[in-house]
């Protein structure tokens, strides 16, 4: 009877039912950082834009043009939006900062 493996499957533990994959998977969604969480765990892309901005490069702060031209993009308004977006997600899951309008940074240490 089907809804009896239901039931059974939901009374099981409840970090069997429905926890998410841990990992970085393309595509993924930005968690909100927690203290200890290592930058490992963001999707590629997200990490990359991180390096950056931690790097010599991006300690005072980048446009999402010049964060396109360090990771080898090309600087047209599709690619740089998009890298707009993924910035501003980082800092409002609190892995980068907005110095500026239109200008982030890594915050003041390592990501991980």
């Amino acid at each position: 009877m089907p809804g009896r493996r239901v039931a059974e499957v939901l009374a099981g533990p409840p970090s069997v039912v429905g926890e998410p994959a841990r990992g970085a998977v393309a595509g993924s969604t930005v968690p909100r950082r927690d203290a200890g969480m290592a930058a490992q765990i963001l999707a590629p892309d997200y990490q990359r834009i991180l390096s950056v901005l931690e790097s010599e490069a991006g300690r005072e702060g980048m446009r999402c043009q010049q964060l396109a031209v360090a990771l080898g993009l090309e600087v047209v308004p599709a690619k740089v939006e998009g890298l707009r977006s993924k910035a501003r997600r980082l800092v409002e899951r609190g892995w980068a900062r907005q110095v500026r309008p239109g200008v982030f940074t890594a915050l003041a240490g390592p990501a991980g």
